[in-house]
This record gives structure tokens, sequence and C-alpha cells, in this order.
């Protein structure tokens, strides 16, 4: 099956509510889901699968907790960031 292309602005323009991830496609079984974020998520950890974070636009923290300690990486527009899976 020959899919057409995902335009990400139009995707994101369909819908305005936040922490609600959309699927636009799948790749190798996986979702790929866009979201809206707006202020803090709470605590979560995927134990099956890592989590890919893409910010399209203004900027996005994620904050994980290894070994007792907090880490934050701070994202800006075009950066990418994988959160290992089994990471809090």
């Amino acid at each position: 099956m020959i899919q057409k292309p995902v335009n990400l602005n139009k995707a994101l323009k369909s819908f305005s509510d936040t922490w609600s991830p959309r699927i636009v496609t799948k790749v190798n079984n996986y979702d790929v889901r866009i979201a809206h974020v707006e202020g803090e998520h709470v605590w979560h950890v995927h134990e099956e699968t890592d989590e890919f974070f893409l910010v399209l636009k203004g900027r996005f923290d994620i904050a994980t907790r290894e070994g007792g300690e907090e880490k934050v990486v701070n994202m800006s527009e075009g950066d990418t960031y994988v959160v290992p899976r089994g990471t809090f």
C-alpha cells in the first residue's frame, strides 16, 4: 500500500487539546504521534519501548529520574531526544 505524505503542520492545526496525542502514521508497528504540550506532565515510565521527542516549535524540557537523581534535558526547535525504555 502506497501512503501519502503527512503534513505535520496541518495535522497539528486540526486539534488544540494539550497532552492528547494523535496518531499520524505507523513505523514498524509503532505509532508516530503528535501532540500539543503546555505546562507539566505527570511522571511516568514506558517499560516496553523508548519514547522519541521532536520539537517542531517552541521549547520543551524533559525531566527524568535515574539512580535517584533528576536530569533535565532542555530542547529547542529542531531538537530530538530519545528517552530509553524503563526510564522514569
